[in-house]
């Protein structure tokens, strides 16, 4: 079995947390791709990953982002039955889903992945809601996408979350790494597309500082 450990160089906040809930293994694109290898549904990348796989700029990753449709829980804890164990994160309270107790609370939107209880944690898994089908954007749950507008396939194969997406769910932090995002972005970055996150930015943090950069990109 795999032996515990805290990944090197982590912040104070970041160590604490940890050693709260249990130790992280960052994982790749491409392990999420074995992961979900003969997975009969949809699944993406968001995040960071994301935005390295449209600019091709290399940064450093924490976690993956990875998201599945919310009606497809059950049919993941099939897929990976034997193989890994699936908690629902309920705004930091754990549960396992087991066969006795499979149901996804209502309130959860998270899923952490793991392979036993003395391994790190390798996924954190994001929930997202449809709508007949269509993408619902967690930001502004009265807006919908077609899946495939919103997402993109990547050379390496796999699906991601368009750049523009991913950056409108940065803006509301604007963190230091969110702002390298932006910026490694923008200029590889359509009019049409720069066109479509200055609105949306617009419309879900007017007056944002990332505005007057967007438009002089």
């Amino acid at each position: 079995m795999e032996s515990t450990w805290y990944p090197d160089g982590l912040d104070e906040e970041e160590l604490a947390f940890q050693q709260l809930y249990g130790p992280w293994r960052v994982s790749t694109p491409r392990e999420a791709g074995e992961l979900f290898d003969g997975f009969p549904s949809d699944w993406w990348i968001a995040g960071g990953w994301a935005i390295e796989a449209f600019t091709g700029v290399r940064r450093p990753h924490e976690d993956i982002d990875v998201s599945l449709w919310r009606k497809d829980v059950e049919m993941l804890r099939r897929h990976l039955k034997g193989r890994y164990h699936l908690w629902s994160n309920d705004s930091g309270r754990l549960s396992p889903l087991t066969d006795e107790r499979p149901e996804q609370p209502s309130s959860a939107d998270q899923i952490w992945v793991r392979r036993h209880a003395l391994a790190p944690w390798e996924y954190d898994l994001v929930l997202n809601p449809d709508r007949e089908g269509r993408w619902i954007f967690r930001r502004d749950p009265s807006l919908d996408f077609a899946l495939d507008d919103i997402t993109w396939i990547a050379p390496d194969g796999l699906r991601y979350i368009t750049p523009e997406m991913a950056l409108a769910y940065k803006a509301r932090l604007d963190r230091p790494k969110d702002q390298e995002d932006l910026a490694v972005t923008l200029p590889l970055l359509s009019a049409t597309r720069r066109a479509w996150l200055a609105d949306m930015i617009d419309h879900l943090h007017p007056s944002h500082p990332w505005l007057a950069r967007i438009s002089t990109t």
